[in-house]
């Protein structure tokens, strides 16, 4: 089946840095934003998000980084993907809640080049689900300087309290972050659903503990999220409804990358 139809109008080309090549997805033009897929992939209502962003006047990024790019939701393909890729690959981490896993490195690398590329003040970064938490280490790559947390589920709590307040990023990330967001009058956006199991409230409390009036957060209720074959947890993707508060949450999105990348 020809999943890559569902991203047609983009441009594929491969990006390698250190050990690792990946392919990414380009489309728009002014000022770059980088999209992080969620599990299972890069799948078709990640790239209707990233639609919007580029008919908002920027040119969206999107790497692919596990998963088959295109190919739609199902809870068969995410547990798949989870068992045979994400949990085995050493680019990943989804226990520790002190470090980012390898692959941010190649992301800031990416930012770099994104960058360069489409001027700019600089950079957005989203990530999602498991990579929610990329974009905040990747602001030690001094080209971003609009992340969104997008339901930060890494590192998984598994009944571990000290997991379920980490922010799968290390100290100096987070030092570096808080110095950028005073130096340079930044600020970070973390959405997420309040009843998200794999969102702790512990996560979010320490989110505003490290950044206070530097974060801000969006916690959305239930009644906010389209129905679908799972509980709400996909803030801009399956659980995006095209109306009210869940339509307005994406909206703000993409106003604070407009507002901070200068598009």
């Amino acid at each position: 089946m020809d999943y890559e139809a569902a991203l047609d109008g983009y441009e594929r080309f491969e990006f390698t840095d250190g050990p690792w090549t990946r392919p990414v997805y380009r489309k728009g033009s002014g000022p770059a934003v980088i999209i992080i897929h969620e599990v299972p992939g890069l799948h078709p209502l990640v790239v209707r998000f990233a639609d919007h962003v580029a008919d908002a006047g920027m040119t969206v990024f999107l790497p692919s980084l596990f998963g088959t790019p295109g190919r739609p939701v199902s809870r068969g393909y995410a547990v798949r993907t989870m068992l045979a890729n994400i949990c085995i690959r050493r680019e990943f981490h989804i226990w520790s809640s002190e470090s980012s896993s390898p692959i941010v490195e190649w992301l800031r690398a990416l930012a770099r080049k994104a960058h360069g590329e489409c001027g700019g003040r600089g950079v957005g970064a989203v990530g999602m689900c498991f990579t929610g938490g990329f974009a905040l280490a990747m602001m030690t790559e001094p080209a971003v300087v609009a992340p969104v947390l997008s339901q930060p589920s890494m590192p998984i709590a598994a009944g571990s309290k000290r997991r379920a307040a980490g922010l799968d990023v290390s100290r100096a990330e987070i030092a570096c972050a808080k110095a950028r967001f005073e130096a340079e009058d930044l600020t970070l956006l973390a959405l997420r659903y309040k009843s998200d199991a794999l969102v702790p409230d512990a996560r979010f409390a320490t989110l505003k503990r490290e950044f206070g009036d530097r974060v801000e957060t969006i916690e959305l209720e239930d009644a906010d999220a389209a129905p679908a074959e799972i509980p709400p947890h996909s803030v801009l993707t399956l659980h995006l409804r095209p109306d009210g508060i869940s339509k307005a949450t994406e909206e703000r999105v993409i106003r604070f990358f407009k507002e901070r990348t200068g598009a």
